[in-house]
């Protein structure tokens, strides 16, 4: 403490006033980001995951303290599961994270700081960085210790918990109470707003996944390719409607051509779409002037249209209209 105030880094009246003025959260007290990860091209640059704990533990032992970490982080803050491996996996993540006890002596108040990781992700989609982003605020004892409970990883100091740690909290007045009850009422109001923010970004990344999903579907339907079976049934149907119905007629018996002419395909319909449409074809050339003028010899096609589903095909009505050509 004999240290001139010229040489003091942080003169700073409280923990709190120091991660105010530093700016180790958002201005608005929430949590702020730190590259933990850098990308290939920035490989070598310093991660600062650890940025948060080295200015208070330089803060600490400016005032005489002794700065050792008394909860390792379970990482409980980080909703979402694959973050949360990520981080927990991460040597610089776990050093700066977990709860910190600024030991000072008898006349000195000691006091504990969090630093809790909330979340992380990809910088930008054209590099590997990754940000974590740290949430610091100072603790009471209990506050700490029912934050931390779940892990039960108390690492302060056991080889000297014999000469157990003095916290002098002098008698709390109704003004300290004051100031305390808004200390708590503020850290609420930050975790809830946090809250808040993990849930639209949860349901904004749902709303995506949905209309990519719609997207998918709808480039699945637009690139069926219909087959040959379905596209000789098709026309076939729809000459048959249109001769039947004396409409577009010149289409019609256009639509019975091709679909004749696509032969017997396989399949349960193959054999009667084809020979239907053979019967279509003959009708046309037949009976059909303004289909059968088109060819100087149209009798003669229908004729050998119906003699080949006659014979190939056993098919009863080509064979009665044979005999009512003859």
């Amino acid at each position: 403490m004999n240290r001139l105030k010229s040489e003091v880094l942080h003169p700073f009246a409280s923990p709190e006033e120091l991660i105010a003025k530093r700016a180790l959260n958002q201005r608005d007290g929430s949590a702020k980001d730190y590259i933990y990860l850098w990308g290939q091209a920035q490989k070598n640059n310093t991660t600062q995951a650890m940025y948060t704990r080295s200015i208070l533990t330089q803060y600490c032992h400016e005032q005489g303290g002794k700065f050792s970490l008394l909860y390792k982080s379970n990482f409980s803050a980080v909703a979402d599961v694959a973050q949360r491996k990520r981080l927990s996996t991460n040597r610089s993540v776990i050093q700066g994270s977990g709860a910190y006890q600024c030991r000072m002596d008898d006349l000195t108040e000691s006091w504990i700081v969090s630093i809790e990781p909330t979340s992380e992700r990809q910088v930008d989609k054209s590099s590997q960085t990754r940000s974590v982003r740290l949430l610091t605020q100072v603790m009471s004892p209990s506050q700490a210790k029912n934050f931390y409970r779940p892990t039960k990883a108390k690492v302060a100091v056991e080889k000297t918990k014999s000469a157990s740690i003095k916290t002098t909290t002098p008698p709390k007045t109704p003004a300290a109470k004051t100031t305390n009850e808004l200390k708590e009422s503020a850290r609420k109001e930050l975790e809830r707003k946090e809250l808040e923010r993990k849930e639209l970004e949860r349901k904004e990344l749902e709303k995506k996944e949905a209309e990519k999903k719609q997207l998918a579907a709808a480039s699945a339907r637009a690139t069926v390719v219909e087959t040959p079976q379905q596209h000789q049934m098709k026309i076939y149907v729809a000459a048959r409607r249109d001769i039947n119905s004396g409409k577009n007629l010149n289409n019609a018996c256009n639509n019975a051509q091709r679909a004749y002419n696509y032969g017997k395909l396989q399949g349960t319909e193959g054999t009667r779409v084809y020979t239907e449409s053979g019967m279509l074809v003959a009708r046309c050339l037949n009976s059909i002037p303004v289909y059968a003028s088109r060819f100087p010899n149209a009798k003669a096609q229908s004729k050998r249209i119906l003699q080949n589903l006659a014979n190939n095909y056993n098919h009863a009505g080509a064979k009665n209209l044979l005999r009512q050509l003859k």
